[in-house]
Parts: C-alpha cells; sequence; structure tokens
C-alpha cells in the first residue's frame, strides 16, 4: 500500500501538499541524516521499556522541529529547491559527524570557509562520494520528481500559518507529555543538541555570519602603539647583539605522543639530544587551526576571545612592527595565517613557486627555511622574528606529511578514509609525521647555530591543537572546546636558546616550569618578553621566561 503511493507520487500520477513534502523529507532527515545524533542519545538514554516512548517522541519531535524550521524558511523562498539544498549539505553534514564523530559548530564553519582545496581534497573519498549520492542527490531527485498541489498566494499564506501553528502545539504536547526527560535533555545534556542535522549547522551558520560580517567596515583597534625595544648595552658599551627568533606554528600535534612527554615511541630522537626546554603541559586556546592561530597571537585570554574580537584587534605581530626596531617575515606552509599576518611580510610556501622541496604535490616544511639567511643578511641591524606556520601533522592524510624515508612505524594508513584504516595504522602515519616534525625542527636549531655568534638566537615551537586518532570513535579535531578531549587541547610545545640568550635567561627557574600547567594565553606576553619590548600591553606574569609568571587555570 505505501510502495503503491509512493509510485504514485513519483510518477506525478498523485500530487501532494507542499507540507506533505516538508514533511516526509523532514521524516527523512531524521531517520538517515541523525544517525550520530541518536548514536549519542542512545548512550545516555539507552535503549529500554523504560526510554523506548521518549526515544519515539524524540525522533516525532526532530520531524516536527525540522518541519517547523523548513516551513518558516519556505516563506521566503520556493520549497522544492530550499529542499533539495538542504538533502544535499545535509548529506555532506552526516557523512561528516558518522565518520569523525565530529560537531559543526561555528567554529567548523569558520574552517570550512577558511580552508583551500588541497586541505578539502584530503577529505574526499568514495563514502563521502556514496554519502551525497544516497543521502543527497537520490532524495533530491524525488523532490524534484514529485508534483505539488498549486495553490494560490492567500492560501499558501493561510496553510503555512495553520501548519506552523499545528507543529508548535504538536512539540509542546510532546515536551509536556515527556517533561521529566526533556527537563534533562535540555539543561543537562546540551552537547546532544550539536549533532542535530540540519538544526545545528543552520544553527551554527548564523552565529558564524553574526559574529565575522557586519553591515558596517571592519575597523581594526590598535594595540600596543607606545611599544618600545629597551636597548641592551653591553659592558664595553657596544650595543649587545641583535635577537633572532624563529617561532613554529605546529599543526596537529598532540603533546601525549611527543617521547618527550613520556610517550613509549621515540618520535624525538633528534630533539631530545639538543639543549631544549619541552613545555609539558600547555593547552590549545581552541581545537582547530582557524581558531586557535588568531587566539594564541591575541592579547585576548581564551576565556575573553572570540573570532570577531581576533579580526577587530590588533595582535602581537602588530606590537612588535610598532616598534620600528623588529622586522617580522611570515612563511606559510598550511592554508594561511587565519588573518594574523595581514599586516606583516607574508611568503606562501604551498606551492613550489616558492617552495623547492616538494614531491607528489605535496611541499615539506623544510622547503620555508631555504633562502632565510639572504632574509637575514638583508635585515642586519635590526632584530628579526621569523613565523613558520607548519603543515605537521594535518589530517586525515597523515601519509602524506612526511617524506617515506621517515616511515619508521608501519604499517601505515594509505588513504584518507580513516574508517578502512585500523586504529593502529592511522596511528602509525601520524607518528611518522611527528618524527618529520622532529627533524624539522631539529633544522631549525641547526639553522640558527650558525647565527650564534652574532645573534642572540632562540626557536619556539608551539602546536595550534591536538589532533584524536580514533579513541571512542573521534577522529581528527575541531570538537566545541568543552566536550573535546584532551587530545585535541594538550599540545606539543618546545623552546632552544643560543648561547647569547641563555645569558639572558634564568635557566634554572625556566626548567622548574616546564611542567607547570600553560597555554597559548602565554604566546603573547613571552614573545614581548624575549624582544625586549616595553608597552602597556605586556603582563610579565603571563611571561614563561619571567620570574613572575603564574600558571594559568586552563579549563578542559
Amino acid at each position: 500500500m505505501i510502495s503503491n503511493y509512493l509510485s504514485a507520487v513519483l510518477s506525478k500520477k498523485k500530487e501532494i501538499t507542499a507540507t506533505q513534502l516538508v514533511i516526509f523529507s523532514s521524516f527523512f532527515f531524521i531517520i538517515f541524516g541523525n544517525v550520530t545524533f541518536f548514536r549519542h542519545i542512545l548512550e545516555v538514554y539507552p535503549f529500554s521499556f523504560k526510554n523506548f516512548f521518549f526515544l519515539v517522541s524524540l525522533a516525532a519531535g526532530g520531524t516536527l522541529a525540522i518541519t517547523l524550521f523548513l516551513t518558516l524558511v519556505a516563506s521566503i523562498c520556493p520549497t522544492k529547491p530550499l529542499l533539495i539544498l538542504f538533502l544535499v549539505i545535509s548529506s555532506v553534514a552526516a557523512y561528516v559527524m558518522d565518520t569523525y564523530d565530529t560537531v559543526i559548530d561555528h567554529i567548523m564553519i569558520q574552517n570550512i570557509v577558511e580552508t583551500n582545496w588541497d586541505e578539502t581534497s584530503d577529505l574526499l573519498n568514495l563514502r563521502m562520494v556514496g554519502y551525497v549520492f544516497v543521502l543527497g542527490l537520490l532524495p533530491s531527485y524525488a523532490v524534484y520528481r514529485v508534483a505539488v498541489q498549486k495553490e494560490s498566494l492567500k492560501r499558501a499564506i493561510f496553510r503555512k500559518i495553520r501548519d506552523i501553528f499545528i507543529v508548535l502545539i504538536a512539540i509542546f504536547a510532546i515536551v509536556l507529555t515527556f517533561s521529566k526527560f526533556y527537563t534533562s535533555f535540555f539543561r543537562e545534556h546540551e552537547p546532544l543538541r550539536w549533532y542535530s542535522n540540519p538544526i545545528y549547522y543552520v544553527y551554527s551558520l548564523s552565529k558564524y555570519i553574526d559574529r565575522n560580517f557586519s553591515l558596517h567596515d571592519v575597523k581594526i583597534a590598535p594595540l600596543g602603539l607606545d611599544a618600545t625595544v629597551e636597548e641592551n648595552i653591553k659592558e664595553d658599551k657596544e650595543p649587545a647583539a641583535k635577537k633572532l627568533i624563529i617561532l613554529v606554528v605546529g599543526e596537529a600535534a598532540r603533546a601525549d605522543h611527543f617521547s618527550l612527554d613520556g610517550y613509549p615511541r621515540e618520535t624525538n630522537p633528534l630533539l631530545k639530544k639538543e639543549d631544549i626546554v619541552n613545555f609539558s603541559k600547555v593547552f590549545s586556546c581552541g581545537t582547530s587551526t582557524a581558531y586557535s592561530v588568531p587566539c594564541m597571537f591575541s592579547v585576548f585570554p581564551r576565556s575573553e576571545f572570540n573570532s570577531r574580537k581576533g579580526k577587530e584587534t590588533e595582535n602581537v605581530l602588530d606590537v612588535l612592527q610598532h616598534t620600528g626596531l623588529i622586522d617580522i617575515l611570515w612563511r606559510d606552509n598550511n592554508s594561511d595565517s587565519k588573518g594574523v599576518a595581514l599586516r606583516v611580510p607574508y611568503e606562501d610556501y604551498r606551492s613550489p613557486e616558492n617552495n623547492t622541496i616538494c614531491e607528489d604535490g605535496e611541499c615539506r616544511d623544510e622547503g620555508m627555511l631555504v633562502g632565510l639567511n639572504q632574509y637575514i643578511e638583508q635585515h642586519e641591524g635590526k632584530d628579526i622574528l621569523i613565523v613558520l606556520h607548519q603543515m605537521g601533522n594535518h589530517g586525515p592524510a597523515y601519509y602524506k606529511r612526511y617524506p617515506k624515508q621517515f616511515e619508521q612505524f608501519t604499517p601505515t594508513c594509505q588513504t584518507n578514509q580513516l574508517e578502512d584504516c585500523k586504529q593502529e595504522e592511522i596511528i602509525n602515519a601520524y607518528d611518522n609525521a611527528l618524527l618529520y616534525t622532529d627533524y624539522f625542527l631539529a633544522q631549525i636549531i641547526g639553522f640558527l647555530k650558525q647565527y650564534d655568534n652574532n645573534h642572540k638566537t632562540a626557536m619556539i615551537y608551539l602546536s595550534d591543537h591536538g589532533e584524536s586518532l580514533g579513541e571512542s570513535g573521534v577522529y581528527l579535531h575541531g570538537l566545541p572546546y568543552m566536550i573535546a578531549p584532551d587530545a585535541q587541547k594538550h599540545v606539543g610545545a618546545v623552546m632552544w636558546f643560543g648561547k647569547g640568550t641563555k645569558q639572558d635567561i634564568n635557566l634554572d627557574l625556566l626548567g622548574q616550569k616546564k611542567d607547570k600547567e600553560l597555554s597559548h594565553d602565554n604566546l603573547f606576553h613571552t614573545l614581548l618578553g624575549l624582544l625586549a619590548v616595553k608597552t602597556a600591553v605586556y603582563e610579565k606574569e603571563l611571561d614563561i621566561l619571567n620570574d613572575e609568571l603564574i600558571g594559568n587555570e586552563v579549563m578542559r
């Protein structure tokens, strides 16, 4: 009977109302597009006789909520194109959530908007194509084929008002009937709602637009205009050597996979031979590059930072530049600087045009070191800060992130479809990429040692966020900070100092801080302190190299 009805509808022998089409589509969304949502629901409300009717009500209520949303939006645009658009987008959302167990919040939307083709291509695979075809294109074709009853404008307006009224009453009745369950659901289990498709990603998109766009032109608030460099005079009255600092912004390097932090595998064989300071308890500002990178260079602590503040306020690079005595260069082998380097010299090292060390379409981080000696010679007489933004451990194609000679841990996952690999293979590929980062950082230290006699040199390495490798079924990164595991927030952090810089630092005291809980909040003030910049925005209590450092209380 149902099959005959559907056959008649799809063959256009039977017309249906726009309301029926919206309800059918909403039911499809709930059943096929919310697998991850209901999987998490069942973790909190296990399938049992006690929970059975609540779970049924949740499916019914979800269908009604989507119906309400689509009915409201269909008031300003045609119904069929609207449904087709949401079916296709929601099929991609379902793939992302089902595959990586992640949430599409406003920060994830920002990641999507700011990603480049190379990053996008790493996520494309047959499984995604299958999701889009089965959950997106096939139902879209069905929507296209359906004959919808025509109605006058007056009747359409009346119908939509009636539908909205009925749906609201039905939702209210469901919540009232199972009020005990829904009180717990809404008050105690907010993260569950983050997996609802398409409602939550639509909410996230609106939140992203609200936080990042406005009707007026963005005005950049100046910061640290009073910045000056504290002159350092040697005992013989001669000016001290100029400073040469390389800051490496790492990518997706979780601290618990550093052998320096106790990981049983040797992932830092070269760094352990150097006189470095490894900080074992550093936590990121966010769980994605798009959020963490602007945050780590911002004057705002994580508790106060948001993307709009990051865009509308100058950062530490601007403050350093205000001195007029510090030259800055940003080289990028990742997506880009996420707005941090908009006002300083920037060089893109993602293509062979600049990066001379590329193979099979993958440009290596070490290519960013080529030609740096010429840059230093051209800027003799000034302090220099060079920022190198790594490709690092960018997933899911970890196997692409290192040359073959670094494939020490085998077997490895040789695809971007992580669900097709064993967890051991994923971890092996990830750890091999960390081995390459270890090599890259050792190369930087070797490079800086060449300048140790006439510069005060230092290297700072700090990863932007961590990475999930399949623990509890979670992959990659980008979960909301509140529910993200430490694997996505606990990051690698290392410092190295040349002999001239060591004379300015209390190394014994610094060694006592290496196991202190620190965060991205410390970078802004540590850079100012390291480069001897005096400004009202500098807080010595947050400078890792200052004797008065206060540890951070990191919310995890």
